[in-house]
């Protein structure tokens, strides 16, 4: 006969489990939408530097520009940054990214390309360090909701491993945020930048909103102002210095709107993950207390079995 004790600490030991992973539901809830605001707060900045840039393309050809961002050169070896989190408790988004990467890095070995890794997240630094790959830089410890100082520091690295030759193109690697319960891991070249990639084209902002008690996701087209120069206005600079200045920007931005995608992606995944651990907890609790209550019962009726048996022997 089962133990009822055992199975009533093992029934408060599983709510107990239940408040921690609805608490972590919320919690993630919560910074999602810290990150939608993060991401409605850097847009104003994003639509004017389109503009400018925009602007600048008007005036002139960005293929006769000579700057080193714009410059594509045989590619022999290819930067991967892979974007990935810190902590798991989040389902499968640490490991499809990974797996995104490593396919990639396979595909670029195939083509006879070498490759090397600049590694955001402790759990991407982790997975590739124990497999011996080719590792340039690591960041970790970068806040759940990312900053535009910490762009700007992978930038850098970006960068500098681009200018002098380490790499002659990077590639992004990230997840890609769709909905509270669908994120892809995805590719973007980031260097060099693609005068293409530079014009004016419908994105999109995810709005996390509740209905009917229920967290969902609402995606807005938005298309920033691309209005030309007037062909009179007059530059103190040269616009291809302008460009030069502004080009390391524009990249800080890409890579910053990349970190919000993962970081919103990623706690989405959390959010979800403990969502479907409260609901197993509340199965697990409720086969458990049907245990207990079919035990409780047969060891009642036992008892009055015994009660019954011991009257009869006294007759």
């Amino acid at each position: 006969m089962p133990n009822l004790k055992s199975i009533r600490d093992r029934i408060q030991s599983v709510k107990n489990t239940k408040k921690i992973t609805q608490a972590m539901r919320l919690v993630a809830a919560a910074k999602v939408r810290r990150a939608q605001e993060q991401v409605i707060a850097t847009r104003p900045f994003a639509d004017r530097l389109a503009q400018v840039l925009y602007g600048l393309q008007s005036r002139l050809r960005f293929e006769e520009a000579n700057l080193p961002l714009l410059r594509t050169r045989d590619v022999k070896t290819v930067g991967l940054l892979v974007i990935s989190g810190d902590r798991g408790l989040c389902g499968a988004y640490n490991s499809n990214v990974i797996r995104r990467a490593e396919n990639r890095a396979q595909e670029l070995k195939a083509d006879g390309l070498d490759y090397k890794f600049v590694l955001v997240g402790r759990k991407a630094v982790q997975y590739f360090q124990r497999r011996n790959q080719p590792i340039e830089a690591t960041f970790t410890g970068l806040e759940q909701v990312p900053t535009a100082s910490e762009a700007a520091q992978i930038a850098d690295a970006l960068l500098a491993l681009f200018l002098s030759d380490t790499v002659d193109k990077v590639e992004l690697i990230y997840t890609r945020f769709v909905s509270l319960i669908s994120s892809r891991p995805v590719i973007q070249t980031l260097l060099p930048l693609d005068p293409q990639g530079l014009e004016a084209a419908d994105d999109e902002i995810f709005r996390l909103t509740t209905r009917g008690g229920q967290f969902q996701v609402e995606r807005e087209k938005v298309t920033p102002p691309t209005q030309a120069f007037p062909r009179d206005m007059i530059f103190e600079q040269d616009p291809v210095q302008i460009l030069d200045a502004l080009l390391p920007l524009y990249l800080n931005n890409q890579l910053l709107r990349a970190l919000q995608e993962s970081a919103a992606s990623e706690l989405a995944s959390r959010m979800t993950a403990m969502s479907s651990a409260s609901d197993n907890a509340a199965q697990l609790i409720a086969s458990l207390t049907l245990s207990y209550n079919k035990a409780r019962q047969a060891a009642i009726t036992q008892e009055i079995l015994e009660v019954v048996g011991g009257a009869e022997a006294l007759k």
